[in-house]
């Protein structure tokens, strides 16, 4: 009874608010519940791309987060921390603007996922990578949801959503994989 009296009162706040508010405190909700994730987008890194001759080692030959970008990053991690997201494995791209963004959030340990690396220009394809990332969601534990840094192109071509720098996009993650939107959360600048 508990549980059907909170989802009545969420969906009466949420009817309440207006769209970007409702749309945002769908995706805080969604946060906690399990069969969830959160997507978030590399925090500011000037310029589109990389270089043509990065190495993924090496973040000398990449686009870097700047000192916003890395601003910008802790600010998200104190709001997860202020709302109790926490203590919650943070999976990266291999790129340094996501594992960077991913350790300054500050919210738990930092691995790298080879589903979240980025098919924009020529390291990897969306044939190789979106898989990858498909077969995580299905088969990962989701209690609690893990957040998961990336690029844009893979935010997109998951959930149809261009995020911005930073942003953070909630997903309830069907049994077979398939994905909705419950909310985003735009950086604050």
């Amino acid at each position: 009874m508990r549980t059907i009296t909170r989802c009545l009162t969420a969906c009466l706040t949420l009817l309440t608010l207006p769209p970007a508010a409702a749309d945002e405190a769908a995706a805080w909700d969604g946060m906690s519940q399990p069969g969830h994730a959160v997507l978030m987008r590399h925090a500011n890194a000037p310029g589109t791309g990389d270089p043509r001759d990065f190495t993924l080692g090496d973040c000398s030959t990449q686009r870097n987060l700047d000192e916003t970008g890395r601003e910008q990053a802790r600010r998200v991690g104190v709001r997860l921390r202020e709302r109790g997201i926490d203590r919650r494995t943070v999976y990266t791209s291999r790129w340094c603007r996501s594992s960077e963004t991913a350790e300054l959030l500050g919210i738990g340990p930092v691995e790298p996922l080879e589903g979240l690396n980025s098919f924009f220009g020529e390291a990897f394809s969306e044939d190789e990578v979106m898989p990858r990332l498909r077969a995580f969601l299905r088969e990962a534990d989701l209690a609690p949801p893990p957040v998961l840094v990336t690029h844009q192109v893979n935010i997109t071509s998951l959930t149809g959503v261009f995020p911005r720098e930073g942003e953070l996009v909630v997903i309830a993650v069907g049994d077979d994989g398939n994905v909705n939107v419950v909310g985003r959360i735009r950086p604050d600048e």
